[in-house]
């Protein structure tokens, strides 16, 4: 923020909060989560939880920016361990990878991917999610699931034979 943060009232702290570090919350959350609308709640529960921390912002020494952003990652990292959370996050409101530029790729996904997807179980899905279309390391989703890095393994490795079992029949049926 331009202005000491000491030099700021709680209102001034707040407005400057909103307007200088909204979207960027917003944004990081989006990248984690791939939810926009998700990623905005954890944004509001952000300024939330500055609003409420007000005189320890105030009286800070350190980057403002740099607590809210631990903050959400806070957030962010709840939210995906929390049971609903996983099966929500796993299912139908994921974002699809970037399709093609001929529009051919979201068309794949939609009739072929997404069903082979719902033939894992949640435990495998979530794995998969986390490693392919978040972008995560098997360490970052051990930690994300809270289950022991051999475990994500093993669940990667069974969940990608299923689907490659399971795509052979349905590669069959659609180039037919």
């Amino acid at each position: 923020m331009a202005a000491s943060v000491t030099a700021l009232s709680r209102s001034d702290l707040l407005g400057a909060i909103m307007r200088e570090h909204r979207e960027g919350l917003v944004s990081y959350a989006e990248k984690m989560l791939g939810d926009r609308g998700l990623a905005e709640d954890i944004a509001q529960e952000t300024v939330i939880r500055a609003w409420r921390s007000i005189d320890r912002l105030l009286g800070m020494e350190g980057s403002v920016r740099g607590w809210l952003f631990t903050v959400t990652r806070h957030l962010v990292i709840d939210w995906v361990r929390k049971p609903h959370a996983r099966r929500e996050f796993v299912g139908d409101t994921h974002n699809d990878p970037v399709p093609g530029t001929d529009g051919t790729g979201a068309v794949h996904d939609r009739l072929v991917l997404r069903p082979l997807l719902r033939k894992l179980s949640a435990e495998h899905r979530a794995v998969l999610v986390h490693i392919y279309l978040c972008d995560r390391t098997v360490q970052e989703t051990a930690g994300i699931l809270g289950v022991p890095v051999g475990t994500v393994k093993s669940r990667q490795h069974n969940a990608l034979r299923k689907l490659r079992a399971d795509a052979r029949p349905e590669a069959a049926r659609t180039v037919r």
